[in-house]
């Protein structure tokens, strides 16, 4: 079978290279292709049609204006591509209702909390991004924010009082599959097993592998 085609798509947030870099090296069955969003939207090599899976891990403020990022987020959604929204990415573009809808939490105004250790639960077992794991512990910066309406299917949850209830979703935006992380700060998270098990899960789930 063939690998999946990923985009791993950054900006404006300084992060872990090494880490990020391990924890998709990590999917044996994902060939991924880090870039910034820029480069994203120019498609200079015309390759952005064959990606199967975007991964956004950007963090841009603005609103994109009229043009080539705009146009690319713009068409998200308009082929089956899954999308995943990974920790502070889910913070971007704050007030663009797009983003918003995207994303599946309407009010995105936040705080954060680094370093905080968590107890995650298990909310559905039975799907596939799911099967077989137990609750675990992990240390991660949370953010304290609204969670994600009733049109998303929650995954994992904390108790945790510093942070919001759920840490991860999925849901539909238009033809394509999203899944959204509220984890993913460094490499505390990204060698954790458990971690790296439900993105991996969650990039196969996201083309309809699992």
């Amino acid at each position: 079978m063939s690998k999946i085609n990923t985009a791993v798509i950054t900006g404006q947030h300084a992060f872990d290279v090494p880490g990020l870099h391990a924890l998709f090296r990590s999917i044996p069955e994902v060939d991924f292709y880090l870039q910034d969003l820029e480069n994203f939207a120019a498609d200079a090599g015309k390759v952005r049609e064959q990606y199967d899976v975007l991964v956004f891990y950007n963090f841009h403020r603005q609103t994109p204006d009229e043009g080539g990022v705009r146009e690319a987020i713009e068409q998200l959604g308009e082929n089956q591509a899954g999308i995943l929204v990974l920790h502070h990415a889910i913070l971007a573009f704050p007030q663009w209702q797009l983003w918003s809808d995207l994303c599946g939490i309407q009010d995105r105004s936040f705080d954060f909390k680094v370093g905080q250790n968590l107890h995650v639960d298990i909310v559905d077992p039975q799907h596939p991004i799911l099967r077989g794991l137990a609750p675990w512990e992990m240390v991660d910066e949370t953010y304290i924010m609204a969670d994600p309406g009733d049109d998303s299917d929650l995954l994992l949850t904390t108790d945790h009082p510093e942070s919001m209830k759920t840490l991860a979703w999925a849901r539909q935006y238009k033809n394509a599959r999203v899944f959204c992380c509220q984890s993913g700060h460094d490499n505390q998270v990204f060698a954790d097993p458990n971690f790296r098990t439900v993105i991996a899960r969650g990039i196969q789930w996201l083309v309809g592998r699992i």
